[in-house]
């Protein structure tokens, strides 16, 4: 994380006015609400997550067992029936 001088980057009456709150300290500014990423957006492992889940539902669509796509896929069987059987991201 990048620290900037609030005196180069703010207006002085709301320096001024956070000098009332905080003084010499460090503050952390959070992203305005909506400006957040969901999880796992920035890195990609959202969409991944998604093509993996897509395979798995199409390879038990075409006849795979949950048993056989727990060995595949390294989940538990809670984890691949969750999946499968979801009504969620099946489109």
């Amino acid at each position: 994380m990048k620290y900037t001088n609030a005196d180069s980057l703010l207006p002085e009456e709301l320096l001024q006015e956070i000098q009332r709150y905080v003084h010499g300290g460090m503050i952390y500014i959070p992203k305005r609400k909506d400006t957040h990423s969901k999880w796992g957006e920035q890195s990609g492992t959202r969409v991944m997550l998604n093509l993996r889940n897509r395979e798995i539902r199409e390879k038990f669509a075409e006849g795979s067992t949950v048993d056989q796509l727990v060995d595949q896929y390294a989940l538990s069987s809670d984890s691949i029936k969750k999946i499968v059987y979801s009504r969620k991201n099946k489109s």
